[in-house]
């Protein structure tokens, strides 16, 4: 697992903060790193006179070049070192469609990638290319908030490892990606599932299309007890695997402060999560609860989008 590695860049030091955590993984697994750069075309206005597009196809030649000489000499920095083999790939087109197919035809297994960086046409990542690539990859993407050094990650990886799951097979599936990235660092993990103290008393044809309560006494007393013997049930099953693994139910009425919250309190240094669990109004979807998660942590997030009719096993 964790043996081809695609690392999104935009030709920023931000976006470079992805590529000593992806040689850390990929010396461990004696895998390969794969430089993506998607150079985006510069378009060209009806309006503009023929004798303006020459101009613009230099333009295009010389920004490619540069472009490829960036990632040669990227690749030639770390070509050096030992057990990782690094390569490059220049390509064109929309960025997020292109970088999914890029990870495809690489068999790539992991992405690891930056949630934000500015290149030369500074083309914001956060809530576009990271949120898009996201959304639609077929494998794992492990997001980073840049801070002032990514060595130390890079080295020692990921250690207290939080994996959020809402009780659902599909929030499961992150269970694999998660425990074959910290296998690597010998992580333990903590199980967290978030109930909310407002319960659903029934639907009514109102905008928020549900009508709730406030669980008190027994009735919340129950439904944490259900969660924690759903967590301990999948702990159970990890530490059959010989894994380190607590149990937390967290009770908050938002999902993401809860996740957050208790992030923080347990200083993880990695929070694992599918982009959607549940069906119906509880769904933990990109764009809400693991959006939120994203904008308010600083840890690393690996994101996985569940494939859905299959259960985590």
């Amino acid at each position: 697992m964790y043996r081809s590695i695609v690392v999104p860049l935009d030709g920023s030091p931000s976006a470079e903060f992805a590529v000593p955590v992806a040689r850390g993984i990929a010396r461990r697994t004696d895998g390969g790193v794969h430089l993506v750069h998607v150079h985006v075309p510069l378009s060209v206005a009806g309006a503009l006179r023929s004798a303006t597009v020459p101009f613009y196809r230099d333009w295009e030649v010389e920004a490619k070049s540069q472009e490829e000489d960036y990632l040669s000499g990227l690749q030639q920095r770390l070509s050096g070192l030992p057990q990782v083999s690094v390569d490059h790939r220049l390509e064109e087109g929309s960025v997020v469609d292109t970088l999914v197919r890029c990870a495809s035809e690489l068999s790539g297994d992991l992405i690891v990638m930056t949630t934000h960086g500015r290149g030369p046409l500074a083309r914001a990542w956060l809530g576009s290319v990271a949120d898009g690539v996201a959304r639609r990859s077929a494998v794992p993407v492990l997001l980073l908030r840049p801070t002032a050094d990514a060595e130390p990650i890079g080295e020692h990886l990921f250690r207290n490892i939080l994996v959020t799951l809402d009780g659902s097979p599909l929030a499961e599936q992150i269970l694999e990606h998660v425990t074959g990235l910290g296998a690597l660092s010998g992580a333990r993990y903590t199980l967290a599932r978030v109930v909310s103290p407002m319960v659903v008393t029934g639907y009514a044809p109102t905008p928020e299309g549900m009508l709730t309560d406030s669980a008190h006494g027994a009735e919340l007393e129950m439904l944490v007890a259900d969660a924690e013997a759903y967590l301990e049930g999948v702990a159970a099953m990890l530490r059959s695997r010989g894994l380190s693994v607590e149990t937390q139910v967290v009770v908050e009425l938002q999902t993401a402060v809860g996740i957050l919250d208790f992030a923080r309190e347990k200083a993880v240094d990695l929070i694992a999560m599918a982009t959607h669990g549940r069906t119906g109004f509880s769904r933990l979807v990109l764009g809400s609860v693991a959006d939120k998660v994203l904008r308010g942590t600083t840890a690393p997030v690996l994101l996985y989008r569940p494939l859905q009719g299959v259960s985590a096993g």
